[in-house]
């Protein structure tokens, strides 16, 4: 079955989507609107509710994008795992996707934020691993610089490690609470991890009980050469920026085939493209709908947009000069400049072209017309075996996904691609993962027993 995931975000995915006449108002740290959302993705069947974050406010340099753009900088919003839980206490199948990173966190406190979340919405917690993509976020953690992208994958792999040794501190049957006998309590079902590496140092154990789901659902993001390997070896599901079906393609097999190198089977993995989907009623309404977003761009805003997304400076290259190439990589992400950089040097874009294209897209392809179009995009990509499902964004919010839950969704049912129900009780049973055994609390099988 096709999976779907969308974001958490009031003020929706467009750079100007904020500014449409329908659009939410007053979306800053508004959780009602979240809950709205939330609630709308859970009556499509998603699989889970994605929050990207940051660690510090960014892209003050650049004023004019700043001020004009409610994407940028993330100057006020929620951190994810805490709002999450709120969220929880409103839905009841949808699973619950946070951003965190290695860099700038704990293994002990993030092994508990998260245990806890899973506890709280009784099995729908997951964890986008990331390293951090801002450079400047370093200054918010009393460093001078940030990590150089080896040294912060690196860190990464020990760190989710920690986490899953943390989440296994107690058997499932530590916690007997038997209040003839008096027994709260078995500490012979106990772990202390005592964990030395290069990078952590952690005693243990966790003060909290095993997750429902033994471990959150790991997701991850990076495209990098050790963005890809860190996927391959800890993550259940991956986003990933493919514009066409050719580069889906590549990106689809190159992840499946890495994972036989760690012991993983190819499905073992889920692979999520982002997508942009603009939908109507009809062709001409869809159409409509993404023209009077796109009318609402800035030039000046659109320039620095992009720059942004390509990790270079592009303000002081005319509109209408073709689109530069890219300086070497810097220390921070390098996902989406790539994609963006191929399709504009390919097509011969102007910078102008270039941010038309790609900002109400973000190196996603763009999927637009009415429920049957939009359905045909999809169907197309899933069936051809490039992916495993979408990160569907959209440009604003409400009226965004609430046209795909009701135009899209009961058009992919009529062709048995998606689900009409939740099945098990778990994100992992929606996601179709099994749940890990502990590492120190195997179950014992019955020959065990009889022993």
């Amino acid at each position: 079955m096709l999976s779907l995931i969308t974001g958490l975000h009031p003020a929706g995915n467009h750079p100007a989507g904020w500014r449409h006449p329908r659009a939410y108002d007053n979306t800053m740290m508004n959780l009602e609107q979240m809950i709205e959302i939330a609630q709308t993705a859970e009556r499509g069947l998603f699989d889970m509710l994605f929050i990207s974050d940051g660690n510090g406010v960014a892209g003050m340099e650049w004023p004019e994008l700043f001020e004009a753009n409610a994407l940028t900088g993330k100057p006020a919003v929620f951190e994810p795992v805490t709002v999450l839980s709120a969220i929880a206490m409103h839905t009841r199948r949808i699973g619950l996707l946070a951003t965190a990173t290695t860099t700038y966190e704990e293994p002990f406190t993030l092994a508990r934020k998260f245990a806890s979340l899973d506890h709280i919405s009784k099995g729908r917690a997951c964890w986008n691993v990331v390293t951090g993509s801002n450079a400047s976020d370093s200054l918010n953690f009393g460093k001078d610089e940030h990590l150089a992208r080896y040294d912060r994958y690196e860190r990464a792999k020990e760190f989710v490690e920690v986490c899953k040794g943390l989440w296994d501190s107690w058997a499932e049957d530590a916690f007997p609470q038997d209040k003839a006998r008096g027994k709260y309590i078995d500490l012979n079902r106990v772990h202390t991890l005592n964990h030395k590496g290069k990078h952590f140092r952690v005693r243990g154990p966790l003060n909290a009980a095993r997750p429902p789901q033994g471990y959150p659902v790991l997701f991850s993001a990076g495209q990098s050469e050790p963005g890809r390997e860190l996927a391959a070896a800890l993550s259940d599901c991956m986003f990933c920026a493919t514009p066409t079906k050719k580069q889906a393609e590549a990106f689809y097999k190159d992840m499946k085939s890495r994972l036989a190198k760690y012991g993983r089977a190819p499905d073992e993995m889920k692979i999520m493209p982002g997508c942009v989907v603009y939908v109507g009623r009809t062709e001409a309404e869809a159409e409509a709908i993404f023209q009077e977003q796109q009318a609402l761009i800035d030039p000046v805003v659109g320039v620095r947009h992009l720059s942004h997304y390509v990790n270079m400076d592009l303000t002081g290259f005319g509109l209408d000069e073709p689109f530069p190439e890219l300086t070497p990589d810097g220390i921070g992400g390098s996902s989406r400049r790539y994609a963006i950089s191929e399709v504009a040097r390919r097509e011969s874009l102007t910078i102008r072209q270039t941010y038309e294209r790609f900002l109400p897209s973000f190196g996603h392809p763009v999927m637009k017309g009415d429920g049957k179009q939009v359905a045909d995009m999809m169907e197309d990509w899933y069936r051809a075996g490039i992916c495993d499902g979408f990160n569907v964004h959209v440009g604003y919010q409400p009226d965004g996904l609430g046209n795909f839950v009701d135009y899209v969704v009961p058009e992919l049912q009529r062709r048995g691609l998606y689900r009409t129900s939740y099945p098990g009780s778990t994100l992992r049973d929606v996601v179709g993962l099994k749940r890990p055994e502990s590492q120190f609390f195997p179950k014992l099988v019955p020959a065990m027993v009889a022993e």
